[in-house]
C-alpha cells in the first residue's frame, strides 16, 4: 500500500512555509491588483476578527488533527497564507458550506 502524498500549496512558485515567513508589504507586492488595493486601504474590523477567530481554532485544536469550523458570511475575504489549513463555514444566504483553506 502506497503512502499518501500530502499538496505541497505554492503561490505564484513560492512554497507555504517562505510565504509566511514575508512580511505583509512583501506579500502584498505578490498578489494581483485588486487584492493589493485592498491589503494597501488597511483590513477592516470584520476581517480582523475573522483571522483572530482562525488563529484561536487553530491554537485550540489538537496536534495532527483539522482545526474547528469557524462560520463567517465574508465572502469576499481575500485568503492570506496563515489562513491555509484552517476550516471555514461560509454563508450562502440559506446555510454554512464548509470548505478547507
Amino acid at each position: 500500500k502506497r503512502k499518501r502524498t500530502f499538496k505541497k500549496y505554492t503561490y505564484r512558485g513560492i512554497d507555504l512555509d517562505k510565504l509566511l515567513d514575508m512580511s505583509s508589504a512583501e506579500l502584498t507586492q505578490l498578489v494581483h491588483c485588486r487584492a493589493r488595493r485592498r491589503f494597501t486601504r488597511g483590513l477592516k474590523r470584520k476581517p480582523m476578527a475573522l483571522i483572530k477567530k482562525l488563529r484561536k481554532a487553530k491554537r485550540t485544536a489538537i496536534e495532527g488533527e483539522k482545526p474547528e469550523a469557524v462560520r463567517t458570511h465574508l465572502r469576499n475575504m481575500i485568503v492570506t497564507p496563515e489562513m491555509v489549513g484552517s476550516v471555514v463555514g461560509i454563508y450562502n444566504g440559506k446555510t454554512f458550506n464548509q470548505g478547507e483553506l
